[in-house]
């Protein structure tokens, strides 16, 4: 058994449709490790059952595994945003929504995240980052208005492989973003933040 069996053995079982999205995501997309799986989508499930929020915002939809995760917990009068740029996997991230009843309190966007933001009047209570890398910074200047005094954003992916301590080289947006954005959180006094070391990196900002 390795650290990582022994950690998914004592943390809570992915239910049974969400392994049924992640077997499918396995099979029919190119890039599926970009699915949260299981131990991250229990850790946002814990999230989102801690801070009990109405309004959900995510970036990034991809075919729905960590939307649907952060729905569990929604209230009845509860709304989660989703993101998604990719017209094609329109069809198989509503078919994995419909499929669970707290799909219905998901509502999918289809299109630039920037400009979708720009529509939403809404207050977010959380939000969740996992979209374009080279956008963080301006994810992060959109979100913050909106996101209601003591709401949190956890964004994703922000370790980067590890390409976080090496200079990038001057074409690679995506790390040159994400150490950009890096800096910004950790002297940003509006804020309070902690980056955990789970998977790729988790930053965990709480608005003051």
């Amino acid at each position: 058994m390795t650290l990582d069996d022994y950690i998914l053995a004592c943390t809570d079982k992915e239910p049974e449709y969400l392994a049924r999205i992640n077997r499918a995501t396995h099979l029919r997309m190119i890039n599926p490790r970009m699915l949260s799986g299981h131990l991250q989508g229990r850790v946002l499930a814990m999230f989102c059952n801690m801070i009990q929020p109405k309004c959900i915002l995510e970036l990034g939809t991809f075919t729905g595994y960590s939307a649907l995760c952060m729905a569990e917990s929604l209230p009845d009068n509860g709304v989660l945003h989703t993101i998604e740029c990719d017209d094609e996997l329109e069809d198989f991230i509503l078919a994995n929504f419909k499929s669970v009843e707290h799909g219905s309190k998901i509502k999918l966007h289809i299109g630039e995240a920037l400009k979708v933001i720009e529509t939403l009047d809404c207050t977010f209570d959380l939000v969740f980052i996992d979209a374009d890398k080279r956008e963080y910074t301006a994810y992060y200047e959109a979100i913050l208005p909106k996101l209601k005094t003591g709401g949190f954003i956890l964004a994703d992916n922000t370790l980067w492989d590890g390409k976080v301590l090496k200079t990038a080289d001057e074409n690679d947006r995506q790390t040159i973003e994400i150490q950009h954005f890096n800096s910004l959180i950790a002297t940003d006094d509006r804020i309070e933040k902690v980056m955990l070391p789970l998977r790729d990196g988790l930053t965990i900002i709480r608005k003051k």
